[in-house]
């Protein structure tokens, strides 16, 4: 079995989705997802000029082949970015086709499963409400539980808070964190103590700003406090953590798992989170959960993909003991995200009461929707062509 082709397509979802195809001699094809922060143009662009690469080699090779692209990209300097997002895209085609090829689910290609179902927390954003008040906070953490949902997240980092002083410098000010722990406080209240909840703030703050939200947000037990200031300054992130009983979580903007070495030898973290289809890959998310577990922290996924990036995130979240919980992020766009993929069982989505159950069909084990993958198609990218 040998590839012959690589192409792709670019659908509307947290702006805009890449999606992978790999054909190859034999008819079989994979799909796979890029994770959409670097923009589709460059994802798009850098998988055009990994795909020579490719050609002729046999897709179940699969770490083979990403290793051949990890090392043609090495020279442009360190390894992130469009290279390693469009890399992790190719890669999780790669392993559908391998486990079509062989029969298999690719949670089994990757060692097998601990669990059969993979718990999802609910992304509610700013809330039902647009202008972001705390009754839409309330109003959509409530939906969430009632649908099942378990754990929770929200934003509270406003930029257009009243409040700010200055539009570049984000210390925080009174008026900003008292507005920050109500908010917090009114949803906590609204779920009760047993619905886990954690709070994002973008990595927008420095380290006194980080601290003093920590502090005030200790009383809500929270699951996490998530990147409160840039993971790339280890130090910086360690001061905060000393400084708090809030959980600290961080690493959606990490790459490969040397990304991640300084954060969990530092002891920067409680929680890492790397984003599967942006960090290099199932395989790489693997390794990258294996450094994580030898210094006993749990591993959290961040997620902003279609439902195909979604259900390959699931089958490397059941091949790893240390699997916490997945981000789910669809509130918004559910319609669209449910109509890029037909679910397994035949419903209309691939979640279900709060989770997602890992299925045992060959390979990522969905299947594009052609008519929705063409329905919101971004123009100008073509169609797997």
């Amino acid at each position: 079995m040998r590839i012959v082709n690589v192409t792709t397509a670019v659908v509307a979802y947290h702006g805009e989705a890449t999606l992978v195809r790999i054909d190859t001699d034999e008819g079989l094809s994979g799909f796979g997802e890029a994770n959409p922060d670097a923009g589709a143009g460059a994802v798009v662009g850098m998988i055009k000029f990994l795909t020579p690469l490719l050609l002729g080699e046999d897709p179940r090779n699969v770490e083979r082949c990403w290793e051949k692209l990890r090392r043609n990209t090495v020279f442009a300097g360190p390894q992130g970015g469009v290279s390693v997002i469009a890399l992790s895209g190719i890669e999780l085609a790669l392993w559908d086709l391998a486990g079509k090829a062989a029969g298999q689910p690719v949670y089994r290609l990757l060692g097998g499963k601990f669990r059969d179902r993979i718990r999802l927390y609910a992304d509610c954003g700013d809330g039902d409400d647009p202008a972001g008040s705390i009754a839409g906070c309330v109003d959509r953490a409530q939906r969430m539980v009632a649908e099942g949902f378990t754990a929770i997240k929200f934003d509270i980092d406003d930029l257009r808070h009243p409040g700010k002083f200055d539009d570049f410098n984000h210390t925080i000010n009174a008026a900003e964190l008292r507005s920050m722990v109500e908010r917090v406080a009114a949803v906590r209240e609204a779920i009760g103590p047993d619905v886990d909840l954690a709070i994002d703030l973008h990595a927008r703050y420095d380290v006194p700003s980080a601290c003093r939200i920590a502090w005030e947000l200790e009383p809500f037990h929270l699951m996490w406090l998530e990147e409160p200031l840039p993971a790339e300054n280890v130090d910086a992130l360690v001061r905060v953590r000393e400084q708090t009983r809030t959980p600290i979580c961080a690493g959606e903007n990490l790459y490969l798992r040397w990304g991640f070495r300084e954060l969990l030898e530092r002891g920067a973290v409680d929680v890492i989170e790397p984003d599967v289809p942006k960090c290099g890959g199932l395989a790489e998310a693997k390794k990258i959960a294996n450094l994580a577990e030898m210094h006993y922290i749990p591993f959290a996924p961040h997620l902003v993909s279609t439902p195909l990036g979604t259900m390959a995130t699931s089958h490397q979240c059941a091949a790893i003991p240390n699997f916490f919980v997945q981000e789910w992020h669809a509130l918004e766009e559910r319609a669209v995200w449910d109509s890029y993929v037909r679910a397994p069982d035949g419903s209309g989505s691939i979640v279900k009461d709060g989770y997602i159950t890992v299925p045992d069909t060959p390979g990522i084990g969905v299947e594009l929707d052609m008519d929705g993958v063409r329905a919101h198609a971004v123009a100008g990218y073509g169609i797997f062509d």
